[in-house]
Parts: structure tokens; sequence; C-alpha cells
């Protein structure tokens, strides 16, 4: 169960990651874009660390106040929510 949480989350991760760079480069190329909802759901879903990431790898997103609050505090509550949940199971 615990191998299947992590490629979870490795993946999910990843998809984050590469969703940044995909974006990016659709940006400058003034083509069509990923929406911004869906960074924000792939976060929520376990993909944080990867999004916020490429965020910074790629400068892309920077500019906005809600990603640059909004990623970190996604990544903060799903590290506290573990906590919590080892926690109150432990």
């Amino acid at each position: 169960m615990e191998i299947i949480l992590i490629l979870y989350l490795l993946t999910i991760n990843l998809i984050g990651f590469i969703s940044m760079a995909v974006d990016k480069k659709r940006a400058r190329k003034h083509q069509w874009r990923i929406a911004e909802k869906v960074f924000f759901l792939l976060a929520f879903f376990g993909g944080s660390i990867g999004t916020w990431a490429g965020m910074y790898a790629f400068h892309h997103k920077t500019k906005h106040w809600y990603f640059v609050i909004g990623m970190p505090m996604i990544l903060v509550i799903q590290i506290l929510a573990v906590i919590g949940v080892r926690y109150y199971f432990l």
C-alpha cells in the first residue's frame, strides 16, 4: 500500500512540474494554455511540491500572488493533515 502512495505522489508531482513547463512554453508561443485551476487541482491532489518547483524552475506564474501564496499554503495544509492523521491514528 505504501509503494502505491509513493508512486502516486511521484507521478502527480511530475505531472505538476511538467505542466508548468508546457504552459510556459505555450505562453511564449501565444498558444492555447492550461487553465490555472488545473494547477491548483494538481496541487490539491498531492502535486503541490512538483507544481511549486515548476513555478520557480520555469519562472512561471511567479507574479501571481495567488500562486506564490497558494501553492506553499496547499503544501503546508497537506503536511499538517498528514501529521494530524498520523498523530490521531498512532
